[in-house]
């Protein structure tokens, strides 16, 4: 076994990071338009969003809030005091406000328009599992309701309370419990504590060889809890797998006691425990460490870029990709429109750039391409330069099976750099008054097709619906034998009923999902947003047997009460 170097005490509260209160990311931080030549035209024509005209609405004023007078006694803010230090207790409205709600669109516009029915009462920071086991105990003992925090970036409404929540609601913030303990290098088995942000795990593994290769799109601001409460899954799964392929072994304090699961290969011990709380959005306990599978830093890792005639070619090809010996660690293809998105969203090529990419689409269009139809594509090699060059060269020659046409690695570069971006965008339309917003789903090969159509065609229908010009686009991702994820985002401008609108749109797409043969939700989880489809999805006694385990495991329902099914 070895233990990382650099290891320091417990992190202080002051040093857990969070998400600013009204949108993504960090203060400072968001997305420009001025030096994309393109993007302000495309969405003029897509959504008839006049970007030059400024920001419609005001930057979000917290002096403006109105958040609800936390009910936690001061007698029960001592008992939590003495386990973590008055310093590690909090009940200022600014952090309940950052711990009421997650990242969704639905989050935020509530958040920007003050609309906050139920907030915690108390949040509390422990430094280990002890003081989490005794958090928990007085939360159960005192019928409080305890809601997990990593880093606040879900989508699917697995965070906020209950607006009818009548207990004390506490927020238990795993920020300081964000260190790896230790690492087994002949299986490549590391435990690192929950509450790890994505880059200060890579950060640490990365200081001894070591990667997780898991790289969703809110890595920055998101946890190694979260992505295991939520069945995650990143950008690189198709090498390394979705969090559930993963987790190995893990930590969940439970009311009274430790529920362990041991790092073994594979066990055959009924049930998976392991897989019921993975997913399990905090309803059977907190989870407060998690043995992962790790692997060595490749020694070279690439992203190149692919287009194709259109979506049909490209699928067949990501399709033949899966069934081959070829083992990329990306597989992404974008339709067309999300293509053009992809296009608009550049910085203006200049020089011998600029002349090369006019080149390109000339060329296309001599091979009697529809410039209005064609799909990017990125696929990403790692290993020694041995191993990149023969998957390329096999991909390469899928490729053009298919139709395809490689274009180097630029593009790949820019889509690493941008990989983490998209969600600044949410807020760039949000602050215009307009939504922009995201749901997946995974179905089978054969069905991709017709799942991609059934979702526009219901987007279009509910655009008609709320009278406003509206957007859909999507990209494949996260590829399996059987099937892949489709990643949708939509977008509009807001009318008079921003959320009644929005609930049509998202609603129609849900439905589609499940009409065309598609899932709920492929790596957002379910928390309260997607909640409405499962029965649709696992069937009824799915549910009943989902239900069981949460009554059962947790009868006074304290543990993050109504997510997933009520």
């Amino acid at each position: 076994m070895t233990e990382p170097t650099d290891r320091t005490d417990a992190t202080r509260t002051d040093d857990v990071k969070h998400m600013k209160w009204w949108g993504w990311g960090v203060e400072g931080v968001g997305f420009r338009h001025e030096d994309k030549p393109g993007f302000a035209p495309f969405v003029q024509k897509a959504i008839g969003l006049d970007l030059w005209a400024g920001e419609r609405t005001e930057r979000p004023d917290f002096s403006r809030l109105r958040v609800p007078a936390s009910t936690a006694s001061e007698e029960f803010v001592a008992v939590l005091s003495g386990i973590v230090g008055a310093g590690n207790t909090v009940v200022d409205d600014l952090s309940r406000v950052v711990h009421t709600y997650g990242k969704s669109l639905r989050d935020l516009v509530r958040i920007r328009a003050g609309e906050i029915a139920r907030s915690p009462d108390v949040i509390v920071y422990p430094a280990d599992e002890a003081e989490v086991q005794s958090i928990i105990d007085a939360s159960v003992e005192a019928d409080a309701v305890i809601i997990p925090f990593g880093g606040g970036s879900n989508i699917a409404g697995s965070l906020e309370p209950h607006m009818d929540e009548s207990r004390v609601v506490v927020s238990l913030d795993l920020g300081r419990l964000n260190r790896v303990l230790e690492i087994d290098p002949d299986s490549g088995l590391a435990r690192v504590q929950a509450g790890a942000l994505g880059p200060d795990l890579e950060a640490q593994l990365n200081r001894d060889g070591w990667t997780m290769g898991h790289f969703p799109d809110s890595f920055t601001h998101s946890t190694l809890g979260g992505w295991v409460a939520t069945r995650s899954s990143g950008m690189q799964s198709d090498k390394y797998g979705d969090i559930a392929d993963i987790v190995k072994g893990l930590r969940v304090v439970r009311a009274g006691g430790v529920l362990v699961i041991r790092a073994v290969p594979s066990a055959s011990t009924g049930p998976s425990v392991r897989e019921m709380v993975v997913g399990s959005e905090g309803r059977l306990g907190v989870i407060t460490e998690v043995t992962v599978q790790v692997h060595r830093l490749p020694e070279k890792r690439a992203i190149h870029a692919y287009f194709f005639k259109n979506l049909d070619h490209g699928l067949a090809a990501m399709q033949k990709i899966a069934e081959s010996d070829v083992s990329p660690s990306v597989t992404r293809i974008s339709d067309a429109h999300e293509t053009a998105f992809s296009l608009a969203t550049s910085k203006e090529s200049k020089g011998i750039q600029k002349k090369a990419q006019t080149g390109l689409m000339a060329y296309l269009k001599r091979r009697g391409w529809s410039l209005d139809e064609m799909c990017l594509s990125f696929i990403g090699f790692e290993g020694d330069e041995a191993h990149v060059k023969r998957q390329k060269s096999l991909v390469d020659r899928i490729v053009r099976k298919h139709h395809g046409i490689g274009v180097g690695k630029g593009p790949g570069a820019l889509y690493d750099q941008k990989k983490f971006d998209t969600p600044y965008i949410r807020d760039f339309l949000l602050d215009r008054g307009a939504a922009g917003d995201v749901s997946e789903t995974a179905g089978p090969w054969s069905k991709l097709r017709g799942i991609h159509a059934a979702v526009y065609e219901a987007a279009d229908r509910a655009y008609e619906k709320i009278g406003h010009a509206g957007w859909a686009m999507s990209h494949m991702s996260h590829s399996y034998h059987s099937g892949a994820c489709l990643y949708f985002t939509f977008a509009f401008v807001f009318g008079d009923d921003p959320l009644g609108e929005y609930d049509i749109v998202k609603r129609a797409i849900q439905q589609a999902f499940i009409d065309a043969g598609g899932t709920i939700s492929h790596h957002h989880g379910v928390g309260l947003e997607h909640a409405p489809w499962l029965e649709e999805d696992i069937s009824t006694e799915g549910v009943a047997i989902m239900s069981g385990l949460f009554g059962a495991a947790d009868p006074g329902g304290n543990f993050n009460p109504r997510k997933i099914v009520v």
